[in-house]
């Protein structure tokens, strides 16, 4: 593999199966100190002011290892538009750590967005099944929260089938015993599309960027040489790290 120079972004939620932006490479792998839990609330794309939904966040855990999938930006538009989605309408801040790749042989840094206690939309711990139901009942502009707990799962089910993760794989469990237990259309609540996910090191570009996010498109260059590369990165972005 050649050596690493671009700008890399780790996703452990929707960005595994809808990144939304164009990306040079993706890579299947994880980060340490870390575990995934849905504690973090969302008005925006899986629920409402109303009726927040459950969304994945990290949780600082010195022996927790949390899988997903990170991908090399490509071109001007792709971190304003990360920025609009995680954090202004999300409530998550940026942090820079290492990523390692599935096999283990190869690590670089990588930006994580992390919803802290801090948030206004943050939830916190919560009965598993008390989390379960409120992801069954609630949806969003996005679509359903379940479509967004079960494509997840999906994920790691295909593209990490050796990972671990109890949290989310209750989740799934108790949900889709819920779903069948109230007789409710499993179509439906996946919103009757299709993601593809094409998990190579080298991916075809994503297309256009999310309908409600596109016109963010502000030109800012972001390549980078190593840990660097927070020198390029903007000025209005830095307002969302915390590194």
């Amino acid at each position: 593999m050649n050596a690493v120079t671009g700008l890399w972004v780790f996703g452990y939620g929707s960005l595994c199966w809808h990144p939304g932006f164009d990306f040079e490479k993706s890579l299947a792998g994880y980060i340490r100190g870390f575990t995934r839990k849905f504690w973090q609330g969302n008005v925006t794309h899986r629920g409402t002011a109303d009726k927040p939904g459950r969304v994945a966040t990290l949780i600082e855990d010195k022996e927790g290892i949390a899988w997903g999938r990170a991908f090399e930006l490509r071109g001007n538009a792709a971190l304003p538009y990360l920025e609009k989605r995680e954090c202004t309408l999300g409530g998550y801040m940026t942090k820079l750590t290492t990523f390692y790749t599935r096999d283990g042989n190869q690590s670089f840094p990588a930006l994580v967005y992390i919803a802290t206690s801090g948030n206004q939309h943050w939830l916190g711990d919560a009965p598993v099944s008390t989390i379960a139901n409120q992801i069954t009942e609630c949806s969003g502009p996005s679509g359903h929260n379940v479509e967004y707990l079960l494509r997840l799962a999906d994920f790691m089910h295909q593209y990490l089938p050796d990972a671990q993760d109890e949290h989310l794989f209750t989740l799934e469990m108790l949900v889709r015993a819920r779903i069948k237990e109230e007789k409710l259309c499993l179509k439906t609540l996946m919103g009757n599309r299709e993601f593809d996910i094409n998990l190579n090191e080298v991916d075809e570009p994503e297309g256009v960027l999310d309908d409600r996010l596109e016109d963010d498109n502000v030109a800012h260059p972001l390549r980078q040489e190593s840990f660097q590369f927070t020198s390029r990165v903007p000025s209005k972005t830095l307002r969302c790290l915390n590194i």
